[in-house]
Parts: C-alpha cells; structure tokens; sequence
C-alpha cells in the first residue's frame, strides 16, 4: 500500500525534481516508511511507502529487466505468488518479492491484458521510456483511487487531488457545475470533480496516455447470471469463497487486525479471519452505540477489542482534517468516525479487515426491498399512480407526498442511489443562479440504468450502486480515512471470485420474504451466532439530528453558513431558514444541513486557505 503523484510537462529535470519532492511530501501519510522518484526529460513519477509485504526491498519505483519501464503502484495483488511462478517459467527475472513487480513483468509479458489477471486492488501506472508512453489501470471495484488532471500544458495523476496543487503549472479552479450534484449525492459523482480539469478513472478502467492524448477503455464489466441453484448449495459457495478470500487478503509480512461493528458483515470476516485484535468506535447513545455488541462477540471468539467513544466536540473538531482527506466534499457522515476507528488502530497493526462491499454484492440495502404498502399500491394501474404523483408534486410537503411521488414514478425516475439528499428543485432553491447548472441526477443515471435495461429493478438497483455509491462513496472514504492514518484497509468481499459467485445467486435468495442478503445471512449463520447473523444493518450512525438542536452546535453551524463568502454559492437566508426549521423540530433537515456544511469546510480549507493540512485537533494529535 501507498500513494503516487506524478505528471509529464516540458519543464527541465532539475525542476521536476523539486516538483515531484513537494508532490510526494504532501501525502506522506499514504507511506511513512519510505519514499523513491524516477525523473527523465518527459516525466516525473513520486511514490510513497507503507511497508506491508518484502518490508526491506519492495521500494518504488521498480523497473523491468532493462529499465525501460517504470511503475508506480498502490494497492496489493493477493495472488501475486501464483503469477510470480508464471513468469519466472516464461524467463522473467524478478529483482524482489514484493508484488508490485509481478505488475511490470506481466505487462512486458501480456500487455494490457495483464489486468484481467490481477486478483487485488489497485492503481497504477507504468511509463514506457521507449515509446513514451504511459499505462494505466483501476481495480474492478474502485477500492483504490486514481486522479489526473489534463491540460494541452500539464498532465498529472495521483491517488489524491492535493498533490496537484503543488505543480506550478496546475491552475486551481472550483468546478461549478459540481456543486448541485453533489448536494443531490453528497459526494462528487464521476468522472468529473470539484476542480476544473481534473477528473476520476472509472473502476475497470485502464487508460494510455502519449502524445498529449488520453485514450480509455473499460476492461472489467458486471454481468448478473443469476441460476438455478437451490439455497444449499447458494451457502455452501459463498461460504467457500469468501473463506478463499479471507486467507488471501490475511497475506501479509504485518500483524492485520479487523474493523468489527455489530453487523452481520464484519461479524463474518472476524469470525473467519482469526485476528487477534478488532477494533469498534461509537457514540454514547443507545441508539448510535455498537460498540457494547461488538466487545460481545470478540469475548465469544476470545479476541482482543479495542473501542472508544466520539464526542461531539471530537467530531466537529475533526471535519476540517476529514474534508481535507477527502480532497473533494463529502458528506457522509460515517467519514468522521471512520477516521477515529483508523486513527485507534493505527497505533497498534498496520492492516486491517473490513466489510465494506457485502451490501452491494449480497443485497443488503433497505432500499432493494419492496416494502408491503408499495407492493399493495403497485397493483394499482400505473397511469392512475402517474396521475396521483402528478397531484402529489403540486402539494406542499405533507406525510405521504413523498409515497405517492415515489409510487408513481419508474425506477430510473425515482432510485438515485442509496444517498437522496435534496431534488433538483430543492437545490436550485438554496444555490445561487450561477452554480443551477450541474447536471441533473437523471443526466448521471440514465446511462447507467441503460446497460441494464433489460434486468429487474433490484439488479437495476444494485448495478447503480456498485457503479455509484460503492465506489464514489463507501470505497473513497474508506481509502482516505485509513490512509490519513497510516493504515492499509482490505475488503474481503470486493474480490473477483466472490463477485463471480455473488452474481450467480438465484435471484430469489438475494431478497426474500423481506430479508435483506438472505443467502449470505444463512452462510454467516454457519460460522457466527444467529443473533449475530440476523442483525439488521446499523452502519455507522451519528446523532448529528440531535446536536444541531442544542445550541452550541446550532449556532456553530450557523456561524459557518454566515461567513461572507457563503454567499457566492447560496442563498444564506434559505440555508439557515432550514438550519432554523431543523432546530425548531418542524423539519427533519439534518442531512441537507450537514451536505451544505462539509462542502462549505472543503471550500474554507481548499480555497479559502489554499488546500493548507488543517491542524490536527487535541482529541487525535
């Protein structure tokens, strides 16, 4: 695991190199333990290391025999083993045992089909000195990021925006067509980004880039061949599987630890991994709090836990060093206590196990369901449920409004992902006119749900989210709070043959009788207590409805939405009129509240002052 920055531009070496130094520098955190540049007349390439496998020799940049290709890599490919034997009996020879080499060798070997043989996560990018000519790829699920920003002066990438900032040629400009998505979302959708000119590789993606031109193609597409199988043997291969799995993200020269909430996913992966330490934060609140739970099974399985509670003061202490990892706005709550659990473990393993992605594959959202006033609605002749929703939308808000809308609707009309913060309207209300022009969340899910027209509405529902939610969401956050830390997050579920396996499961035993991840519950039940197996999904949930009705979090907020230069993007009167509404209990606004809010921290640290590393707060120095 690391980070990389790199960029091609006319300059001399001499500058590239002091370019690239500042670049690496400013994401030490991805790789305390070492650091390594490559710089010729072309390009320049910055790599930085947390030492995890071949901890005395696996430094970046590492070359093919002659030299004549360089690669930065950041990620793990777990079976790197396996296709280290393959090459050395095709006459590579290998300099180490680190698996980033296995990357470079094979792309001599297979070219760019050498993505399709990696079993991993990762981001990398390998220059061609001969043909001058530069490779690169994301992993099929987007568990690593990659960035670059392409201008007819400059071409950069990286694992973080930031590290543009520090070229001199990188012309800093706020994107403003980003801003009403995002407040729809509450996070930057693809491929575009807050900044102009930089934009986000695809999961599955893989690009070249020469001459001044980026060309890229899509190497890795989910197809679901849901069969026949009966429940049976559904449980038994997703048991097998992911155990495979399991053992193969444990690979390790470092003690790995897990993350552990009181949910069935990470309960499953502890059960299975055999770690000794886990790790569980909370808030103390009977409600936010999972901590008591999870401390409950690490006594069953007789492992160590390690917990701690978040304040409020903790938590909006943190959020400028949140956003500022974030590199663009983010607004999903759960960011800030993931940065405190990475944060705990940090101090004592340098890996960790983690449930993200069981959702997606398994089915695990609420939202995937057909609840029974749906279902007994939907009977109802469609033009009759159109009419009504046309009703709905002229009346105020009222209970019920929001069903009738919802009924009448299609699914590409009404599902936008698992975060619904505001509607089109809603957010053309708060912005100012010149920031009304981004796209509409149809404009982002339109293609989407047109690869998978022909699928029923809950693949349609997942396929949105593995391509949406999962990777600009869930996986971002989970990258950047860790590696803010200094700490290497895996994700068993987000593994190729698991998605192989998790894409055959008889559609039937993905929701049934209303239960979420129904085949997955029954394999879990076969390696960790019932209870366990058939919690309903908690997340990491923060009381911050209730804080912003107290006074000093009221008028910390308002404090913010009232700064002179808030008024550029919003209408102040109409955010703290529902900051107001919020506080006086008519209106649950808490997640429109907290969107506008990260947004207004990111812009305040990247802007206001100049993408600076906030100080870190007394509660994590």
């Amino acid at each position: 695991m690391c980070g990389f920055a790199g960029f091609i531009d006319n300059l001399s070496i001499d500058r590239k190199n002091i370019i690239i130094k500042r670049m690496s520098d400013t994401i030490a955190h991805r790789g305390p333990d070492g650091e390594g540049f490559y710089t010729d007349d072309t390009i320049a390439m910055g790599f930085r290391r947390l030492s995890i496998i071949d901890l005395s020799t696996g430094d970046q940049p590492l070359y093919n025999e002659d030299r004549s290709l360089v690669i930065n890599f950041n990620g793990e490919i777990y079976n790197y083993k396996e296709l280290r034997e393959e090459l050395i009996a095709k006459g590579h020879v290998f300099a180490c045992h680190a698996d980033t080499e296995v990357i470079i060798h094979g792309y001599e070997e297979y070219g760019e089909a050498i993505v399709d043989k990696l079993r991993g996560m990762f981001a990398f990018v390998i220059w061609d000195n001969k043909k001058k000519e530069l490779f690169g790829a994301r992993d099929p699920f987007g568990i690593k990021p990659f960035y670059y920003y392409d201008t007819p002066e400059l071409f950069e990438y990286g694992s973080e925006i930031k590290t543009f900032l520090k070229h001199p040629l990188f012309k800093k400009e706020l994107n403003k067509d980003a801003l009403k998505t995002y407040l729809m979302y509450q996070y930057s959708v693809p491929t575009d980004s807050f900044f102009v000119n930089v934009h986000k590789l695809n999961p599955g993606h893989c690009f070249k880039y020469k001459d001044g031109k980026m060309n890229i193609r899509q190497y890795f597409k989910i197809e679901y061949r849901n069969n026949d199988d009966d429940l049976d043997t559904a449980v038994d291969k997703i048991n097998s599987i992911m155990k495979e799995s399991i053992e193969y993200h444990k690979i390790s020269d470092v003690e790995v630890g897990a993350f552990l909430s009181s949910g069935v996913d990470s309960s499953y992966i502890v059960a299975n991994a055999n770690v000794d330490k886990a790790f569980t934060v909370g808030f103390k609140s009977d409600h936010f709090d999972e901590t008591e739970d999870a401390h409950a099974l690490c006594e069953i399985l007789g492992m160590k836990h390690s917990r701690k509670h978040i304040t409020a003061d903790m938590f909006f202490d943190i959020l400028p060093t949140v956003q500022y990892h974030s590199d663009e706005p983010h607004a999903n709550l759960s960011a800030v206590p993931l940065y405190f659990l990475a944060n705990m473990a940090s101090k004592e393993v340098k890996v960790v196990l983690s449930g993200e992605g069981a959702d997606e594959l398994f089915g695990g959202y609420y939202e995937y369901e057909t609840p029974p006033e749906y279902a007994r609605y939907n009977k109802l002749p469609f033009g009759f449920r159109r009419f009504m929703k046309g009703v709905a939308e002229k009346l105020p808000n009222m209970k019920g409004r929001h069903f009738l809308i919802r009924a009448g609707s299609t699914l590409e009309e009404s599902y936008i992902g698992q975060a619904f913060i505001m509607n089109n309207e809603e957010a053309d209300a708060l912005l100012k006119p010149a920031y009304r022009s981004g796209k509409l969340y149809q404009d982002v899910t339109r293609p989407i749900f047109e690869e998978i027209k022909d699928k029923p509405d809950l693949l349609k529902k997942m396929y949105l989210d593995m391509h949406l939610w999962l990777p600009y969401d869930i996986l971002l956050k989970a990258d950047k709070m860790t590696m803010a830390n200094s700490l290497e997050l895996r994700v068993p579920f987000l593994d190729k043959e698991v998605f192989k396996v998790s894409e055959e499961i008889p559609f039937k035993y993905i929701i049934h009788n209303y239960i979420t991840k129904y085949a997955f519950r029954k394999a879990a039940n076969k390696t960790i207590p019932e209870e366990w197996a058939k919690r309903k999904k908690l997340g990491f949930l923060v009381p911050f409805r209730e804080w912003l009705k107290e006074d000093k979090w009221y008028e910390k907020v308002k404090e913010q939405f009232t700064k002179p230069w808030v008024s550029e993007f919003f209408d102040v009167d109409a955010i703290v009129h529902i900051l107001d509404e919020h506080k006086a209990g008519r209106w649950h606004n808490q997640r429109k509240l907290y969107t506008i809010y990260a947004f207004l921290i990111w812009y305040e640290v990247f802007f206001i002052n100049d993408g600076e590393a906030p100080k870190k707060p007394e509660c994590i120095a």
